[in-house]
């Protein structure tokens, strides 16, 4: 309970520093989207491409097997 009540006033906070008549951040907000982003796309990217040749390799490997086996 103590932290869906602490949730709601992160949540109201955050929503009160960027509200025009809040804090007004909504542009700082934008600054750091407009730099995370690409970062986080980059991020994921390499990702992907990690996930993808470990898939290359298990594919590879199963291969490997069944030549094995039979």
């Amino acid at each position: 309970m103590k932290a869906l009540i602490l949730g709601i006033v992160i949540l109201g906070a955050a929503l009160f520093s960027v509200v025009p008549n809040g804090l007004g951040w909504w542009g700082d907000v934008l600054v750091f989207l407009r730099g995370a982003v690409p970062v986080i796309a980059v991020f994921i990217g390499l990702i992907a491409v990690f996930i993808g040749i470990a898939d290359i390799k298990d594919r590879a490997e199963e291969k490997k097997a069944k030549k094995e086996k039979g």
